[in-house]
């Protein structure tokens, strides 16, 4: 048994060691808890979060027991500080009173999954009730959208729900993107509309206006798209 548990403790060189995270403020916790755990694993060290100080038989000589204990204590104090170091130093100051690497992983994850949740509904509020207009540079708002989510979302909601949110003559566009956005980036998509923000420059509300025969299919066109953008909150919601 200690034969065995000394050997998962001993760090070795499984696989190349992975960059070290950004520092954790606060948002996008589940995204750095990834990053950090894979960080871990290529330090061998990723089992301290799920396991407290190994307890031995008495028929285990003290020596070996004492071993043993002190390897894991080791081991757990460098996992820990590892994940500590990549918190910002107000949240460095609140956690590092956590005695094992468990204790800190818990702490974090029952503080900041139920703090996702809550951010991911007020972000779809904001959502319905942020309005894109064409008397403006899409690109423009896109960046308003963009601080608002920043670190709050998972990238591929926002990206479809960037494109939601374009504006009626973009109708076109956001057909051919709706298609493709699990492909892209946010970094992606920005790039796309920036070009075809430019290909519509110089080009008058007028020529894209609508006959008015298809005023009504135009305002049916606009309640479906409300409908699924209601759709798409509530999923995002539960």
């Amino acid at each position: 048994m200690a034969t065995a548990f000394s050997s998962r403790t001993t760090p070795t060189p499984a696989m190349a060691l992975a960059e070290k995270p950004k520092k954790f403020f606060g948002a996008d916790f589940k995204r750095w808890q990834q990053k950090i755990f894979f960080y871990l694993t290529t330090l061998n060290l990723q089992c301290f979060i799920s396991e407290d100080v190994p307890v031995l038989g008495e028929e285990t000589p003290e020596n070996e027991r004492f071993v043993v204990t002190e390897t894991w204590k080791h081991s757990d104090y460098l996992c820990k500080n590892y994940i500590l170091s990549c918190l910002k130093d107000g949240l460095y100051n609140v956690y590092s009173i956590m005695k094992t690497s468990r204790e800190l992983w818990n702490a974090l994850e029952k503080r900041y999954t139920t703090k996702d949740a809550g951010l991911k509904k007020y972000v779809a509020a904001i959502f319905m009730d942020f309005k894109m207009v064409d008397g403006k540079y899409v690109i423009t708002q896109v960046q308003e959208l963009q601080v608002i989510v920043h670190n709050l979302l998972a990238e591929a909601f926002q990206v479809a729900a960037f494109i939601k949110k374009l504006p009626p003559l973009w109708k076109d566009f956001m057909n051919y993107l709706k298609h493709k956005y699990k492909e892209m980036t946010l970094e992606d998509l920005i790039v796309r509309l920036r070009i075809e923000d430019e290909n519509k420059v110089g080009h008058k509300v007028v020529d894209y206006r609508a006959p008015k025969k298809d005023k009504k299919k135009n305002q049916a066109n606009m309640i479906e798209k409300n409908d699924k953008m209601e759709d798409l909150c509530a999923i995002l919601s539960q």
